[in-house]
């Protein structure tokens, strides 16, 4: 039996019954799991893994642009749910992770479809070329920074891209102020007011949805 925080967004037996029906086989996929749950890495959570494993092959994108690598996980899911002519390009500010994510994504036998670039992306995406546009945007970098990156991620997504943000309900702590802890409120302030910018956006229609830790799908019109 799994344990789960008692804050959960989703009633534990119904992420317990969604997580029994994502199973997969992937042995180096559980291998990088179970890094994760061992070094305290954040990772997608299962329910969000398969939904964005979905999407990719719903989208069928050429170009993915992926903000907050990690150990490489989801960027590996990606790779596995798209076309030999995807490319994924992930950002990654710290060096340990990039160089764990590097050498996870040569394991993976995607090394040549997914660039690992270390640099902060609420710097870095504002020096991508505007005919440097992507079919697709994984936004799940730093939580308090979605509302200083959302600006180029619109600007860098092509008309009928996805921009996908994770963790966006926070433990529930974004939908609830009696579920505020005092030290995040800072964060949950930024992440009410970037749904808010997605909902109000003209150039994007949003879809809020109580999955995982709080998924947005938006697409640009």
């Amino acid at each position: 039996m799994i344990e789960y925080d008692k804050d959960a967004i989703v009633p534990p037996y119904i992420t317990e019954y969604l997580r029994a029906k994502t199973v997969h086989n992937d042995e180096f996929m559980h291998l990088l799991e179970k890094y994760a749950e061992e070094n305290s890495v954040p990772i997608v959570e299962p329910e969000t893994a398969r939904f964005l494993s979905v999407m990719c092959r719903t989208v069928k994108p050429k170009k993915i642009l992926e903000v907050g690598c990690a150990i490489g996980y989801s960027s590996i899911l990606m790779a596995q749910a798209t076309g030999d002519d995807c490319e994924i390009a992930t950002l990654e500010c710290n060096e340990d992770m990039v160089r764990i994510a590097r050498e996870n994504i040569k394991t993976s036998g995607y090394a040549e479809k997914i660039s690992v670039i270390e640099a902060d992306a609420k710097d870095y995406l504002s020096y991508i070329d505007d005919d440097e546009v992507f079919d697709m945007i994984f936004l799940d970098g730093p939580k308090a920074h979605y509302i200083y990156m959302l600006d180029e991620c619109v600007r860098l997504l092509k008309k009928g891209g996805v921009l996908i943000s994770d963790n966006v309900l926070y433990k529930g702590m974004t939908a609830d102020d009696n579920h505020v802890v005092r030290r995040k409120i800072t964060i949950v302030k930024r992440l009410r007011k970037y749904i808010d910018m997605l909902m109000e956006h003209k150039e994007l229609e949003t879809s809020l949805l109580p999955l995982g830790d709080g998924v947005t799908i938006s697409v640009k019109k």
